[in-house]
């Protein structure tokens, strides 16, 4: 079994298992809240995303115990080990990011300017953006969706304010596309694979993630 998130520091018990490369994740077992912020250059065109993901409360109890001083919670000097841990082993997933440009999948850059901050409830939120490897013409549909292809993880948009853009022309737009209703054969499967123990697979993943569409006139 491969991890995300591992042993960085003497004291720091992290959640074994976060993702598994093999058959052993078959539900979520970590939940997420994201944001994106959709980046824009000089030019009008879309270089990346600027993300955002805020742990569940007992992964954060996890992520930070033993750290931080005094009742308070940890900084980000204090987290940033397990911060370059996240992002250097997210590659093998894609760092849960995919992304279209008129149907098309386009590639992303490494992460860069990343860290993890926890609040005042000490809940834990990855910080970090990706840019895409060729900026794309914003007046092309592009959309992009947030997923664990295991379904070890799940993914969900914040309630409010889930999306942000960034230096975007006059005129562009950003939606939250809920997806369809599951067919009846793909509600047995997800349900086989929870009583089973086994990942449904990265196409239901998908199946069941929100789209975020981003239009420019």
């Amino acid at each position: 079994m491969k991890t995300i998130f591992s042993q960085i520091t003497t004291g720091l018990v992290l959640l074994a298992g976060l993702i598994a490369a093999g058959p052993a994740a078959a539900h979520p077992h970590v939940w997420v809240a994201a944001r994106a912020t959709v980046l824009f250059d000089a030019q009008g065109r879309i270089t990346g995303l600027r993300h955002v993901w805020s742990f569940d409360e007992m992964y954060s109890a996890f992520a930070t115990q033993g750290l931080g001083k005094d009742g308070k919670p940890p900084t980000r000097e204090d987290l940033q080990p397990l911060a370059k841990t996240n992002v250097e082993s997210l590659a093998e997933f894609d760092y849960f990011t995919f992304g279209r440009e008129a149907g098309k999948k386009v590639a992303f850059q490494e992460p860069s300017d990343y860290w993890l901050d926890a609040d005042d409830k000490k809940i834990v939120s990855l910080h970090f953006t990706l840019l895409l490897k060729e900026p794309l013409p914003a007046k092309k549909v592009f959309s992009f969706q947030v997923y664990d292809p295991t379904y070890f993880v799940a993914f969900g948009f914040e309630k409010k304010d889930p999306i942000a853009m960034k230096d975007a022309p006059s005129g562009c737009s950003s939606s939250v596309m809920d997806p369809a209703p599951l067919a009846a054969g793909e509600a047995q499967r997800l349900t086989a694979a929870a009583a089973e123990n086994f990942s449904p697979g990265a196409d239901l993943s998908s199946r069941i993630a929100p789209r975020v569409v981003v239009a420019c006139p």
